[in-house]
């Protein structure tokens, strides 16, 4: 059991890296033309606002909330606030964002399966996507609940330590996490997998958020005469 804490979240996290940052630039420099969102609201727009809308939000705070919270060594907010604080705003917030991005991910992946122009015109990958993500943020909802149970914030530390060990790329970062509760676990397991089938999905959309937008110059539009 040991030897598979290890490989799963000691090894494997690395493997995901690696292909998520490799099949990236390799699909970026050799296959532009399928570098995009396959947006279907062309389409079809019915629900697609509301879905998006929320689905976006929520996850975007889930992502940053996730990168904050789990990569912030302790001692940069243990002067202002404990851990078992810290934990109970990662609850409060995180679980308004997951609920939103349930809902949102809900709507669109019952848009792909159920609107017949947008099953038509979509793939069986977007749909996927769709889904796992849904999964994701269904056991990031369950984590809630078993967090409830601790609100000391132990096993916040231990994630935390878990997470930043990877990155810093310390031996053995899965002996932070051999005791946690199994759905802690599986979300973490799912969230690696996630990195895994990035570069081979719509999700590569991502890397080409239009930050320029926010620096470019006015563009003024005039109708015809």
């Amino acid at each position: 059991m040991q030897y598979l804490n290890s490989l799963l979240f000691g090894v494997y996290p690395y493997v995901a890296l690696a292909i998520f940052f490799i099949g990236s630039w390799l699909r970026y420099d050799h296959a532009q033309f399928t570098w995009k969102t396959g947006s279907s609201q062309m389409v079809s727009k019915s629900g697609m606002r509301l879905a998006s809308n929320l689905f976006h939000v929520g996850i975007l705070v889930i992502f940053f909330g996730h990168l904050v919270g789990l990569l912030t060594p302790s001692w940069v907010y243990e002067p202002f606030m404990s851990a078992g604080t810290k934990q109970i705003m990662a609850i409060a917030v995180g679980g308004v964002a997951g609920i939103m991005c349930w809902i949102g991910s809900f709507l669109l992946l019952k848009r792909r399966l159920t609107d017949p122009r947008v099953r038509a015109t979509g793939s069986a990958a977007d749909t996927l996507v769709i889904a796992i993500l849904w999964v994701q943020v269904t056991l990031g909802l369950l984590t809630i609940f078993a967090s409830l149970g601790h609100l000391d914030g132990s096993v916040m530390k231990q994630l935390s330590y878990w997470a930043q060990a990877v990155v810093t790329f310390q031996g053995n970062p899965a002996v932070h996490i051999e005791g946690v509760s199994f759905i802690y676990k599986l979300h973490i397991f799912l969230g690696i997998s996630i990195f895994v089938i990035f570069p081979f999905t719509r999700l590569v959309h991502v890397w080409s958020a239009p930050l320029e937008y926010m620096t470019r110059r006015y563009q003024l539009v005039r109708k015809r005469g």
